[in-house]
């Protein structure tokens, strides 16, 4: 591409002409790329035929959440390698080629998404009602805010993801309901809005009248972290999930600050009442003790394949076990719906199950969803989907 340079005494409205007229100086520099072939390719008989241009490789396959992955590929004539895998269930995959080895993003695919330091391409398979809430569709969106707020017990700001419903800013006297949604190890409050497709499940479910209008908070459950990857003075390190790690008890002694930051900042129906609280994996724990340690907070608490019992560790940080007071305490006025789902072939299972043991031994009433599969994302927004609609229901 011909570069120029500008004089520095150019006019604002001389760079804006020249942007908005298309001058070679201010192109776009990928504008002209052009990938080969359309990947993956998806049929209405629930197939998916997945192509890479690779004249000089020896071995191409795709693997992910892709069924019997890796899936070897055949090379025609030309260098495109390619396979057609049928029978694919409605879901959200994500995906990636083997070459020879390297592992590499579809060139052909422009969506992508982001576990920890983990990059894959991504396609919806539509085909049932809960694939379809994964999707954008011609509904009225909600707003979706990066809030910065500061936390005097960890000491810094930090930065959570804020969804407000279809209606929020225009209707100033309604007050509306609050789920806080939290991650899980390795994770950031980016990763319920993009892996979870949080933001589309949301905007579906409340213009179909399956859930409630709500605020959703997703915060940044790594205590020592400020916020996303990238998105702090700290740089473009290398995501890691040991960042997640943090004193025992740190981030729920600080998750009263992040209530109040949201009540004072928002239009909420401040009270327990119309207060949930849900989480996966370690956010799942992470929930399952905040409900515990502020029993007067939450009358909606969902356990996503939750580490709960974790290590041993008790409530407040305790070497005990002082699950029975706890959970007396929290169940003396109980929770509206008390709900917990995990795969079957989920690492937590075991430990799930132990904790439902200790539950069903203090009489403790709940309810329990039990899945295929094991601790992944495809379970996590189906929970999601399952969750909303038993929120704030309206007596």
């Amino acid at each position: 591409m011909k570069h120029h340079i500008l004089s520095a005494v150019a006019t604002t409205a001389t760079i804006l002409s020249m942007c908005l007229c298309g001058n070679p100086a201010s192109a776009q520099e990928a504008l002209g790329y052009r990938t080969m072939g359309n990947s993956p390719v998806t049929g209405d008989d629930g197939s998916a035929t997945f192509g890479v241009y690779a004249p000089n490789a020896g071995r191409v396959s795709v693997t992910g959440q892709i069924p019997g992955s890796p899936v070897e590929m055949s090379r025609d004539a030309n260098g495109w390698w390619s396979v057609k895998i049928d029978s694919l269930k409605p879901e959200l995959y994500s995906y990636w080629f083997d070459i020879d080895g390297v592992r590499t993003l579809d060139p052909a695919n422009a969506y992508v998404v982001r576990d920890i330091a983990s990059l894959a391409s991504m396609f919806i398979m539509p085909g049932n009602r809960q694939t379809d809430l994964y999707s954008a569709h011609e509904v009225p969106h909600g707003n979706v805010a990066k809030v910065w707020y500061h936390s005097p017990t960890l000491a810094k700001d930090r930065r959570m993801t804020v969804y407000t419903p279809a209606g929020y800013d225009a209707d100033e006297s309604t007050r509306y309901p609050v789920l806080y949604l939290l991650h899980g190890m390795g994770g950031d409050e980016n990763a319920w809005s993009e892996l979870g497709r949080a933001v589309q499940i949301l905007d579906n479910t409340i213009a179909a009248g399956m859930a409630e209008p709500m605020i959703v908070v997703m915060p940044n459950g790594n205590a020592g972290e400020a916020a996303a990857p990238g998105e702090t003075a700290e740089g473009l390190y290398t995501p890691d999930g040991q960042r997640s790690l943090s004193p025992e008890g740190l981030f729920e002694s600080s998750f009263p600050e992040i209530v109040a930051y949201v009540d004072s900042h928002y239009r909420t129906k401040a009270d327990k009442a119309n207060r949930a609280i849900a989480g996966l994996s370690m956010g799942g724990g992470h929930s399952w003790r905040i409900s515990m340690q502020y029993p007067d907070m939450f009358d909606y608490v969902g356990l996503f394949s939750a580490a709960v019992m974790w290590n041993g560790g008790g409530v407040d940080g305790q070497n005990a076990n002082p699950y029975d007071q706890a959970l007396t305490r929290q169940f003396a006025t109980a929770p509206q719906l008390y709900w917990i789902a995990i795969g079957k072939d989920d690492f937590l299972y075991a430990l799930n199950a132990s904790y439902r043991e200790t539950l069903d031994r203090l009489g403790i009433s709940y309810t329990y969803v039990e899945t295929d599969g094991g601790h992944e994302w495809r379970n996590w927004r189906s929970y999601l989907v399952r969750f909303l609609p038993q929120l704030f229901k309206k007596e």
